[in-house]
């Protein structure tokens, strides 16, 4: 493992065990992961929606800016929680402000799906493909075509979206990806 130097764990048992000890810790990725392995049933876990809800829930208020946005796809979709898309909007919108780009896309889709609020959507998009997030350049582009949007936001995201991955680049990543390293 990259982060204790201990080889990486060969079995659902031994990861579970590893995880624990950081939720017993408090470590807001690790009770944010461990709802997600409640959430789809993986590592040998029984799928329990509910134990997933409170565990994203806790991580959330432990500060996980992901643990936000799946609980906002759980408000939207009503899996494990009633249904409530201005709730969904709102922890969208929470971990948009700290910066996590699918949330920012998902408020992009709100304005549009829910609000009608073209401009709201455009603004969301591209600040979203401004961070490497190349559906919302697509998201734009379809507006543009559609009348929704003008050229200049189109242009603009896709500048935005070509810095981005520009940024991006480096030659570790690249040698990480040709050697196959994706962590544990």
């Amino acid at each position: 493992c990259a982060f204790c130097r201990t080889p990486c764990p060969d079995n659902d048992a031994d990861v579970l065990a590893l995880i624990r000890a950081r939720v017993a810790k408090k470590d807001p990725v690790a009770v944010n992961f461990l709802g997600e392995k409640y959430f789809f049933g993986e590592l040998g876990l029984q799928r329990d929606v509910q134990k997933a809800i409170k565990l994203r829930t806790e991580a959330a208020e432990l500060g996980s800016v992901e643990a936000l946005f799946s609980l906002g796809d759980s408000y939207e979709l009503g899996e494990g929680v009633g249904q409530d898309k201005v709730k969904a909007a709102d922890l969208y919108e929470k971990a948009a402000m700290q910066g996590h780009v699918l949330s920012r896309t998902k408020l992009g889709f709100v304005e549009v799906s829910d609000r009608g609020n073209y401009d709201r959507a455009v603004r969301h998009f591209l600040i979203s493909a401004k961070m490497g997030h190349e559906k919302s350049v697509e998201s734009i582009k379809k507006m543009f075509t559609a009348g929704n949007a003008t050229k200049e936001p189109y242009a603009e995201a896709l500048k935005g979206y070509q810095d981005a991955v520009e940024e991006m680049k480096s030659h570790d990543r690249n040698e990480a990806k040709r050697l196959g390293y994706f962590g544990c």
